[in-house]
């Protein structure tokens, strides 16, 4: 059964909530008060949601255990980063193929470019994705600013591309990014890409993080031979025009700190949350 999108606002409301007073251990009951549920269905919808019980995320949320998480990532990360794209602990088993787009073509900035977009319920709220015949080009979520928020920061990094409302043709593409429904013959999805040589060496980095880890700024730069970079990484980073998909919600502050996101950091905190959760390691 797979989690419904409006479930998210819910969890997002308890995420705040935990953010705020996770120190004092909060009970189940007041944490489902806060969101105006009983414990009976407040702790339903977390486990149908996250995989994980509220106090499992709790402990999520320590800054302890992002320290401890990023000392365990650093043999996985140094093994996954000679190893290629793909990762066996990728979500859903899912593999992509990344296409950057040439240097003519980044400076026409999509002109002549035909882009379908549509909005879609997921596990992190509604989302909008973006594609184009050579594949994804965009993928985001809904904020404070709303559907034409989302979509006016999209249009942004293609401003002459011919935008067209077709939520029939990008459907397929989320139910294979979030559901899981990926066949035997599938082709691995394409992502194209509109960035600079060295943002597009970043987001080929972040694809290299699997599922369940984490990496801080510094050893992301450390990866691309940048050792003095992090900022520059760090900005790269926050670019990333296709979330989930291209992880950077994988990527913290050195001291543990999960830090922003730029499509909320309580989002970044579910995502992370999420995963933890399908990873078997973390199951409990």
């Amino acid at each position: 059964m797979q989690p419904k999108s409006e479930d998210y606002s819910r969890i997002e409301r308890a995420i705040f909530f935990l953010e705020e007073n996770f120190r004092r251990q909060p009970e189940l009951r007041e944490v489902a008060k806060s969101v105006h549920l009983s414990e009976f269905h407040f702790q339903r919808l977390f486990r149908r949601w996250a995989g994980i019980s509220p106090k499992r995320f709790v402990q999520f949320l320590t800054l302890e255990y992002a320290k401890k998480l990023l000392d365990q990532s650093h043999s996985v990360l140094d093994a996954t980063y000679d190893a290629g794209l793909s990762s066996p602990g990728r979500l859903h088993d899912l593999f992509v193929n990344i296409e950057a787009m040439t240097p003519g073509e980044f400076k026409a900035k999509g002109a002549g470019l035909g882009i379908s977009y549509g909005f879609h319920p997921s596990p992190f709220g509604e989302c909008l994705l973006a594609v184009t015949e050579k594949g994804i080009c965009g993928l985001g979520f809904i904020g404070k600013g709303g559907r034409a928020g989302t979509l006016r920061d999209f249009q942004r990094r293609w401003p002459k591309a011919r935008m067209e409302m077709n939520a029939r043709l990008t459907q397929p593409y989320v139910s294979r990014i979030f559901g899981g429904q990926r066949g035997n013959g599938d082709r691995p999805l394409a992502l194209v890409l509109r960035g600079t040589n060295f943002q597009v060496r970043v987001w080929e980095a972040l694809l290299k993080i699997p599922l369940g880890s984490v990496t801080c700024y510094e050893d992301l730069a450390s990866s691309l031979g940048k050792v003095r970079a992090a900022r520059a990484v760090g900005g790269a980073v926050g670019r990333n025009p296709i979330a989930f998909l291209i992880p950077c919600h994988r990527v913290i502050r050195k001291v543990g700190v999960i830090g922003d996101y730029h499509w909320g950091a309580a989002r970044k905190k579910a995502m992370l949350a999420w995963e933890a959760a399908r990873t078997p390691v973390n199951r409990h």
